[in-house]
């Protein structure tokens, strides 16, 4: 059994915290996760450790964590920014950034994955694909054979076709896709339900057309 803490007290942790313990009902007992507390700073576990009604304690502030050799740190956060300033801190402490992958999700034993990646319930981690570390990928995304994917991506929903190049620090909004071939660069918003067709460089945001509209035309009685 492997001792994790987790890093945040906000939807991301209470996310995580939902689908181990979800793992743990389903998997033998060597395979599970015991979640020995959380750390966060004094403004976010105010603001949502109660309203998650989380079970495991508030153990410091992230600051003031010292690493111990028998246990992992889980950095359940979205905000890209946020977490690469986590990251820089806890390597800074020598601290193991941890992983979690679901039982749920399709994947080879060969993957070639790095550590500290967080995968939800039924994604598709495809042979012949390399994953960085540190990316989170929501339920049901897919990262495709032969695609490259770099550090600290998050992915919502949303899934890179074959041979598709990305970078690191990338956002992937909800239902966001990218086409065989495309390469994707670094710190990059990739907007909700975008379908990525043409490379991105840097520091990009890509969203819909100027002045786009959606209609909404009600049914005729």
């Amino acid at each position: 059994m492997r001792n994790v803490i987790i890093l945040g007290t906000g939807g991301c942790a209470s996310e995580v915290t939902f689908y181990i313990n979800d793992h743990n009902s389903k998997v033998p007992e060597g395979k599970r996760i015991n979640i020995l507390g959380h750390i966060d700073y004094a403004y976010n576990v105010e603001n949502h450790y109660e309203k998650y009604n989380f079970k495991a304690p508030i153990l410091c502030d992230i600051d003031e964590y010292e690493p111990k050799p028998d246990e992992e740190v889980l950095i359940a956060v979205m905000n890209i920014e946020f977490k690469q300033k986590m990251i820089k801190a806890l390597i800074a402490k020598n601290a193991k950034i941890g992983g979690f992958i679901h039982h749920s999700v399709i994947m080879p034993e060969n993957l070639h994955i790095g550590e500290g990646n967080i995968v939800f319930p039924f994604c598709i981690l495809e042979e012949y694909a390399s994953i960085g570390n540190y990316n989170l990928l929501t339920s049901y995304c897919f990262i495709s054979h032969d695609c490259v994917v770099g550090d600290n991506n998050f992915f919502s929903v949303a899934g890179v076709a074959g041979s598709v190049k990305v970078g690191n620090n990338n956002y992937f909004g909800l239902r966001s896709l990218v086409i065989p071939h495309v390469e994707v660069g670094n710190n990059n918003v990739i907007q909700a339900g975008m379908i990525v067709d043409k490379n991105v460089k840097n520091d990009t945001t890509v969203f819909y057309r100027f002045k786009e509209k959606v209609l909404a035309i009600p049914k005729a009685n």
